[in-house]
C-alpha cells in the first residue's frame, strides 16, 4: 500500500493510505483511542475503534505509547469538529491495521514541551530526541533552505562550488590547529583546515575565477562564547574582480 504523508491526508478524503511515522501523543476516550502521528510533514490525527481493527492489531493496540514508530493503514475522513491550529484539522484517518515498527521507552525529557527543564547536556546527549521539537525541527529546516537559497544565487552568478579537502598541511594562520596523526605513515601528521583559505587560491590560478563552498572549518580554540571549535562558512573566491564587486555581491545575496 503507498505510503503517504500526514500533511498529503487533506487532498486525499476517502482514499484507504498508509502512514508511518511516531507517536506523538495518545488520548484514551472510553472505547475510542486517538493518536496524534507525527512524520516530517507535520501532525494528523489517526482515529482506532478496536472492532474496526484485525486480531492483531487489537492485541497490541494496550502497548502502544508516545514515540512509538507504526505503521498505521486506514481510510481518510473528514473530521466532524476540525482544529484549526493544524494544517490536517480537517481530516482523520480510520484506522484498519496497526503495525509496531520500532518499540520506545520513556524519553528522559519531555520532547514537546517547550517548558521542560532538561539542561543542555541532557539535551544534546540525546540529541535525536531533542530534534524531535518541533521549534528545533524547523531551525534544522531554516537552516537547508537558507543555504540552499545560496547555493542558487552564487550558482546564478556563475560560480561553481568545488569540495577542498579536510586533511591537509599545517599553515601559519592565528589559531591552532587539530593534529591528526597517520596510521599508514607512524611520525607524520595531518591538520584539519582553519579554512580552505590555500585551496581556493589553488583554484584561481587553475583558472576557475568564480569558487564557493559551504566550508566545514576546525580552530583548535578556548571554550570564550566568540569561540568555535568547530563551525561552517560561506566561503568566496573571485578572480579579476576588486574591493566594490566583492561588496556587491556579498551585499546583494544578504539582501
Amino acid at each position: 500500500m503507498e505510503r503517504i504523508l500526514a500533511l498529503e491526508t487533506v487532498k486525499k478524503v476517502g482514499q484507504t493510505a498508509a502512514l508511518c511515522g511516531w507517536v506523538h501523543a495518545r488520548r484514551n476516550m472510553g472505547k475510542i483511542v486517538f493518536l496524534d502521528m507525527r512524520d516530517r510533514s507535520g501532525i494528523v490525527q489517526v482515529v482506532i475503534v478496536p472492532k474496526e481493527l484485525d486480531e492483531t492489531s487489537q492485541s497490541i493496540l494496550s502497548e502502544i505509547r508516545p514515540e512509538f514508530v507504526l505503521q498505521i493503514e486506514g481510510i481518510i475522513n473528514t473530521r466532524q469538529k476540525g482544529n484549526d491550529t493544524l494544517p490536517t484539522g480537517t481530516v482523520e484517518i480510520l484506522a484498519k491495521k496497526i503495525t509496531i515498527l520500532n518499540t520506545s521507552k520513556t524519553p528522559p525529557f519531555e520532547i514537546e514541551n517547550e517548558d521542560r527543564q532538561a539542561n543542555e547536556e541532557l539535551r544534546l546527549k540525546y540529541r535525536y530526541l531533542d530534534l524531535r521539537h518541533a521549534r528545533m525541527a524547523r531551525n534544522m529546516r531554516l537552516r537547508h533552505t537558507l543555504v540552499k537559497e545560496i547555493r542558487d544565487f552564487l550558482c546564478a552568478q556563475d560560480f561553481i562550488e568545488i569540495e577542498t579537502s579536510l586533511l591537509t598541511k599545517g599553515t601559519p594562520e592565528g589559531a591552532r590547529e587539530y593534529i591528526i596523526p597517520s596510521r599508514i605513515y607512524p611520525g607524520t601528521f595531518y591538520v584539519l583546515p582553519q579554512s580552505p583559505q590555500q585551496f581556493k587560491q589553488l583554484l584561481m590560478v587553475a583558472g576557475f575565477e568564480r569558487y564557493f563552498q559551504i566550508a566545514k572549518c576546525f580552530r583548535d580554540e578556548d571554550q570564550r562564547g566568540d569561540r568555535q571549535p568547530e563551525f561552517t562558512q560561506i566561503d568566496v573566491e573571485m578572480s579579476f574582480v576588486g574591493q566594490k564587486d566583492v561588496m556587491n555581491l556579498m551585499e546583494e545575496m544578504v539582501i
